[in-house]
């Protein structure tokens, strides 16, 4: 018999008794205790796994006072993570791309209400020629039909019955 078939069930009995009180996982504890095995070479193996072990849950347990977890990580905050960006800038690439296929003068309302430079209502009445008490309207009907063109895209499934 080998040294690791002679160790493997030692290992794993004394990883299991001592993880839970060092609040490691047991297969953490044993994959240290492994590395730690072919650094060194010790004269009476089973003797020196069960001081191994211990040694490696009082050192998780050092480790487990002095790190402190943050709540959300500093430079993982869900607005500076790169997917966020990538989706926010999908979403209103779709949502534009909507808006251009919107009926009649939907297109041009709804893009001025969507400008960057926030525009009033008089402003934009004034650039599409149409009179402010009738932008209400106008603008309630085209983001009724923005909303039922995105709702109908998203719930349309694809070729096959797959999602899109």
């Amino acid at each position: 018999m080998n040294l690791v078939e002679e160790l493997t069930p030692l290992l794993a009995a004394e990883a299991a008794a001592e993880a839970s009180a060092a609040g490691i996982d047991p297969a953490d504890l044993e994959q240290a205790v492994w590395v730690r095995l072919l650094e060194q070479t010790p004269a009476e193996p089973r003797r020196w796994v069960r001081s191994a072990v211990r040694a490696e849950a009082r050192r998780a347990r050092r480790l487990a006072r002095r790190e402190l977890p943050y709540a959300v990580e500093p430079s993982e905050s869900a607005e500076t993570r790169p997917e966020h960006h990538a989706l926010t800038a999908e979403q209103r690439r779709e949502v534009r791309a909507a808006v251009t296929r919107t009926p009649g003068r939907c297109p041009e309302l709804l893009a001025a209400m969507l400008s960057p430079d926030d525009p009033t209502y008089r402003e934009i009445a004034g650039e599409l020629g149409m009179s402010q008490g009738s932008l209400g309207p106008v603008r309630s009907r085209c983001l009724g039909c923005l909303r039922r063109m995105l709702a109908a895209e998203v719930a349309a499934p694809g070729v096959r019955g797959r999602e899109r």
